[in-house]
């Protein structure tokens, strides 16, 4: 590659995959570190996007994820967790109706097995306390149980999630948990372009 490209503002030359050399894919390597840096601040940046629409609840939708991350936080759950809490409805503005696999599809990479599952079944598991008002099927998380993290996730909305829909609760700033997003969101444990480690 030509002098220069190595540099911040370096560009792969090919303009189908297929030519594509090993030097050109470092390029985009590295490109995509330096990118995947900055996903808290892009996060964060979402989450304000939750600010002044309530949805016709008593809080706004941000509000709301902050009362769900605090109480996790307040309540002694570790990192990981508060920020599967904070991020839990992150996928109301682009997926309304399916909220839930948004979020769930942002934090796999980072979180257990065990959140990922949690964040994306919490919309059903929160139904309990609503679905049948709707002329729903309240009970629709019944489908899952017997799986080891039925439990886990109908604690999640039973203490947490619907809950936070308080005006009067003092909830932690969004600045507050962004220490946490750095760390949680630092390192991905699954992905397809992670190297497997050769036994």
């Amino acid at each position: 590659m030509a002098d220069g490209e190595h540099g911040p503002e370096a560009r792969a030359k090919f303009h189908a995959m297929i030519d594509g050399t090993q030097e050109e894919w470092m390029v985009i390597s590295r490109a995509a570190a330096e990118f995947g840096r900055g996903l808290p601040d892009r996060i964060i940046a979402h989450l304000k996007l939750l600010e002044g629409d309530c949805g016709g609840f008593a809080v706004d939708r941000l509000e709301h994820s902050l009362q769900t991350a605090t109480r996790a936080h307040q309540a002694g759950m570790d990192e990981e967790y508060v920020v599967c809490a904070l991020l839990h409805d992150i996928g109301d503005t682009l997926g309304p109706r399916n909220h839930a696999d948004v979020a769930a599809a942002i934090v796999q990479p980072y979180v257990s097995e065990r959140n990922h599952w949690m964040v994306a079944n919490h919309a059903i598991f929160q139904g309990y306390y609503f679905f049948h008002h709707l002329g729903l099927d309240r009970n629709m998380r019944d489908q899952f149980r017997g799986h080891p993290d039925f439990e886990y996730t109908a604690q999640f909305c039973h203490l947490f999630d619907q809950e936070a829909f308080d005006p009067n609760f003092k909830s932690m700033p969004l600045e507050a948990f962004t220490p946490m997003l750095q760390r949680v969101l630092a390192v991905p444990k699954r992905s397809i372009y992670l190297r497997q480690n050769a036994d």
